[in-house]
């Protein structure tokens, strides 16, 4: 028989719901992670984990697994724009026996992280969808519906955690979607492929008129070439190389505006269908009259250029469960509204200390990167200072973790605030 009341609701088991699942239930909390699509399954999301996010991985018992699988050590970094490639070094983090981050594969990543979880006592519930939100601050209900059966159920919590993707809004969210499309609209799409010639550890970063994107070498010998387009970009592109799909077409445009990409995809072939999604919808979502608590790209989403994705949500994660952690025991005053709001007070405002810098560089990144006709004057000096790139790398984030050892050590014991604990960051 079902248990439908928890102490926990997090819905999506992402790498930021599985992270929050394993902290709170080794905390004592019942859990419920409600997941509506099953595992493994590709992503357009990206693949690189920063090393700032290895310490964390192996906090959360998964670190041998990923360090098994990944893909090689992150070294460089390039940017290509036209026939031009500029490459310089990535800063190494301060933990000198893995001091550069890795791409792992989605559905690799998201499945260990899954399969942690339920070993620490969350109760998965998965596929199932959330279909409605309801109650109240400190009394929520949450009905969900099994994916493929028409088997409803209702669970209750104090908690609700938000954890969804960026395409996969909430029930309470859906009325706010845009539904008309914008020329500057940006769509992603990402695909993988074999026998790619690029360099292992080099991690280049495009510049196309209308959009940017990435490729990395990650697991299994599979490189991934990933990218966001202008809505009227992509439609003269699918007028350019007419009877294409959509994918094949950004592929062909691709190859034929960047050097690069034509070059490290010459003798490749690509596995699998390209995958899209969007429009993306880059910003913080955090707002003071939630009712819920939101981590991952919920709470707030950069632009991928900069391939912090993954981090800030296993990272939000952590950041809202020290504060849950912190000020209130398992099963003693959950429900209090005050609690609540002193909770998500301080957790937003440490999100913004943390995140909101790199959604501001990653922004300006991006409209540089989408405009090669106003930048291409100025890219002599990244031929002459290439560690511009390595401190832009840095100020993205690629070294710098928000949360200290002794929070992460403290979280990944087993916290309670009966605990002894690190004081607030």
């Amino acid at each position: 028989m079902m248990n439908h009341r928890f102490d926990a609701i997090i819905m999506g088991a992402g790498p930021a719901g599985s992270t929050a699942a394993v902290l709170l239930a080794r905390a004592g909390w019942s859990v419920a992670l409600v997941e509506k699509q099953s595992f493994p399954r590709r992503k357009v999301c990206g693949e690189c984990l920063a090393a700032s996010n290895l310490p964390l991985l192996d906090a959360l018992g998964i670190g041998a697994e990923f360090d098994a699988s990944a893909g090689p050590e992150l070294r460089q970094v390039a940017l290509m724009q036209g026939a031009r490639t500029f490459i310089a070094d990535l800063p190494a983090a301060d933990q000198p026996k893995r001091a550069w981050g890795r791409a792992l594969g989605r559905e690799t990543l998201d499945t260990l992280l899954l399969a942690q979880a339920r070993a620490s006592g969350a109760v998965v519930l998965q596929p199932w969808a959330v279909q409605a939100l309801g109650g109240s601050v400190g009394n929520h209900s949450c009905e969900i519906r099994a994916i493929g059966s028409d088997q409803h159920e209702e669970l209750q919590a104090p908690v609700l955690i938000a954890a969804h993707g960026s395409w996969e809004p909430l029930p309470t969210d859906r009325a706010e979607r845009r539904l008309a499309r914008q020329p500057g609209d940006l769509f992603a799409f990402k695909a993988n492929f074999r026998h790619a010639s690029l360099a292992p550890g080099l991690l280049p970063v495009l510049s196309f008129d209308g959009g940017y994107g990435g490729m990395v070498l990650a697991d299994q010998g599979i490189t991934t070439l990933a990218c966001c387009i202008r809505q009227d970009r992509l439609e003269a592109c699918r007028r350019l190389y007419p009877g294409l799909c959509a994918g094949d077409a950004v592929e062909a445009f691709l190859k034929a505006s960047c050097h690069g990409v034509a070059q490290a995809l010459g003798p490749a072939q690509r596995e699998g269908a390209w995958l899209a999604a969007g429009p993306i919808d880059p910003g913080i979502r955090l707002r003071a009259d939630d009712m819920l608590f939101r981590i991952g790209n919920a709470a707030g989403e950069a632009h991928p250029i900069i391939g912090e994705g993954m981090s800030m949500a296993m990272q939000s994660a952590w950041l809202l469960c020290a504060q849950l952690l912190r000020s209130a025991a398992p099963h003693d005053g959950l429900a209090d509204t005050v609690w609540h709001s002193s909770v998500r007070r301080r957790y937003a405002a440490e999100w913004r200390r943390q995140f909101a810098p790199r959604l501001r560089l990653a922004a300006t990144l991006a409209h540089l990167a989408m405009r090669p006709a106003l930048t291409s004057p100025w890219l002599g000096l990244l031929g002459r200072w290439p560690a511009l790139m390595t401190h832009g790398a840095r100020r993205g984030g690629k070294v710098r973790c928000a949360i200290s050892v002794d929070t992460a050590s403290w979280l990944a014991a087993g916290a309670s605030t009966r605990s002894t604990r690190p004081d607030a960051q």
